[in-house]
C-alpha cells in the first residue's frame, strides 16, 4: 500500500490515486546530516522541498515539482526509556514497524488509527487519529520532536524545549521543517476487548452519549441507503487473550472486509442503481463477535480496496444532528453511495492545528471507491460539516482554505506566525500549504 513512483519519467502517485507529482529530483536521505545537506542544497537552487511517506494522504499535502524527500532510510528505532516510558523512533518508520518493534519490548501505544501502512511522520503531521473518550490522536502521544529548519539547522523541541514550536510542530502539515525523529510516549502493553455488533441507526444516535460514556473507544459504521450500522467497542481488559482464530480472521477481514467489499464496489460502478439493494444486505453480512489482544491487533486492520475520502471533525454535541442532516441529505439527493460512513471521536488537546483542538470532537468521514465521481456526494457533504463548524483531516479531500481555518481555529494566526519565523522564505511552501495557510 505504498507510494509508488515510477522510475521512468519520475512521477510519483499517492495512494488513493486522487494526486501525482513530478519532482525536479528525489533525495533518500540516510542520516539527519545528509537531509540538512539536501535542504540546503535545494536553497541554493531556488527548489521547493517536500518529505513524502507512504502516500496515504488524498490532499496534494506532499506533492512538489521541486526536491522530494524520501524518508524510507530514516526508519527504526533510536532509544527506549523505560522510567520516562518513551520511546524515540526515526521520522520514516511505518507505524506497522513500530507497532510489531515496541510489542517485542513489551510495549504499546495507548491509541492508534485504524490502518497502519503510513511513516510516523506522515501519520503525525497530518492529524491521523483513532477513535477515544479519553485518549487522542497519534500526535497528541508526541514528547518530543526533531526537525531540520529551512536554514538546514536541528531543532528539538518539547513542553521544555521550544515549547511554542512543539504545540504547533507535532501536526505541522510539513509546513515547519522536515521531521527527522518523534519520541512518543508508551506503556506497559495491554489487553484490548473488541465487542463488534450490528445495531440499527436510531437506537445508535439516541444512545450515542451513554455508548460514547461507557467506553473507552467507540466507533461504528452506518451504510447509507440503511437504517443499520455495525459497532465497535474496545475496552481494556484482564484477559486472557482470544485472538480471532485464523479462519475466522481471513473469513471477517479479509473476504469479506476486502474481497466481497471489493465485488460490491464493482458492481455498484457497474449498476449504481443496485447499490440501495446490495447496500441492505452487505449491512447484515457482518455477524457480533467478540475478541481480545493487543492493542495494534485490534485498533487497525488491512485495507485493501481503495478509495477516496473526506473527513470532518464536527463538535462532539453536533454529532447526531449532524449525521441526521448528512442521511436526510443522501435520501433526497438520487446519490448511490456503496461505501459505509464511519464514525469516531476524540477528547480536546492542545495542539495548535489538531483537528480536536480545544475541542471535544466526533469525526464523520464519507468515502468513495477509487474511480467513481465522488465530487457531488463530497461537496454535499462538505456544506452540512461546514455548516457546523467542522475542521477537515487534513490529509483527506476538502476545499477549504486558509480565509476559513482562521474561523474554525482559535489559534491559527499562532501557527502562521511560527511558520514566518521558521520558514520565511517558503522552501516547504506547495499549493495546497499556499491554500490552507495563505501566501
Amino acid at each position: 500500500m505504498s507510494s509508488t513512483a515510477s522510475g521512468k519519467n519520475g512521477t510519483w502517485r499517492n495512494w488513493g490515486g486522487t494526486v501525482a507529482a513530478r519532482p525536479a529530483r528525489e533525495v533518500t536521505p540516510a542520516s539527519v546530516e545528509e537531509l540538512a545537506g539536501a535542504i540546503r542544497r535545494a536553497a541554493e537552487d531556488g527548489l521547493k522541498v517536500k518529505p513524502v511517506g507512504s502516500g496515504h494522504s488524498f490532499t496534494s499535502i506532499a506533492a512538489t515539482d521541486g526536491v522530494m524527500i524520501r524518508p524510507h532510510l530514516l526508519t527504526g528505532i533510536r532509544s527506549v526509556d523505560r522510567e520516562a516510558m518513551t520511546v524515540t523512533v526515526e521520522a520514516g518508520t511505518p507505524l506497522k514497524r513500530l507497532n510489531v518493534a515496541l510489542a517485542r519490548e513489551g510495549l504499546s501505544l495507548t491509541n492508534m488509527g485504524d490502518i497502519m501502512e503510513q511513516t510516523v511522520s506522515g501519520a503525525t503531521g497530518t492529524g491521523t487519529h483513532g477513535t477515544g473518550r479519553d485518549s487522542a490522536s497519534i500526535a497528541a502521544q508526541i514528547k518530543g520532536l526533531e526537525l531540520v529548519t529551512a536554514d538546514g539547522s536541528v531543532l528539538t523541541c518539547s513542553e521544555k524545549e521550544n515549547p511554542e514550536v512543539f504545540a504547533a510542530a507535532r501536526i505541522g502539515l510539513g509546513a515547519l521543517g522536515v521531521v527527522t525523529a518523534i519520541t512518543f510516549a508508551v506503556e506497559p502493553v495491554f489487553l484490548l476487548t473488541a465487542r463488534e455488533e450490528p445495531m440499527p441507526l436510531g437506537r445508535v444516535l439516541a444512545e450515542f452519549d451513554e455508548l460514547w460514556a461507557e467506553n473507552e473507544h467507540f466507533e461504528f459504521y452506518w451504510f447509507p441507503h440503511t437504517g443499520s450500522t455495525n459497532t465497535k467497542r474496545n475496552n481494556r481488559s484482564a484477559g486472557p487473550e482470544q485472538p480471532v482464530g485464523r479462519l475466522a480472521g481471513w473469513f471477517e477481514d479479509e473476504f469479506l472486509s476486502n474481497g466481497v467489499f471489493q465485488a460490491v464496489q464493482w458492481a455498484g460502478r457497474a449498476v449504481p442503481a443496485a447499490i440501495p439493494g446490495i447496500a441492505r444486505i452487505s449491512s447484515t453480512a457482518l455477524s457480533a463477535r467478540t475478541y481480545t489482544d493487543i492493542p495494534y491487533k485490534v485498533f487497525t486492520s488491512p485495507r485493501r480496496v481503495r478509495f477516496v475520502e473526506m473527513e470532518y471533525a464536527v463538535p462532539r454535541e453536533a454529532l447526531v444532528e449532524t449525521l441526521r442532516e448528512l442521511k436526510a441529505m443522501i435520501e433526497g439527493s438520487g446519490l448511490r453511495v456503496s461505501f459505509p460512513v464511519e464514525v469516531r471521536t476524540a477528547p480536546a488537546d492542545d495542539i495548535t492545528l489538531s483537528t480536536a483542538s480545544g475541542r471535544d470532537s466526533a469525526y464523520i468521514a464519507v468515502h468513495m471507491a477509487k474511480g467513481t465521481a465522488y465530487q457531488r456526494y463530497f461537496t454535499a457533504a462538505e456544506r452540512i460539516f461546514t455548516a457546523h463548524e467542522g475542521r477537515p483531516h487534513w490529509g483527506k479531500v476538502h476545499t477549504r482554505d486558509a480565509e476559513y481555518f482562521a474561523e474554525v481555529y482559535p489559534r491559527f494566526g499562532e501557527f502562521t506566525a511560527l511558520r514566518d519565523r521558521l520558514d520565511p522564505d517558503r522552501l516547504f511552501q506547495n499549493d495546497y500549504l499556499r491554500r490552507v495557510l495563505g501566501a
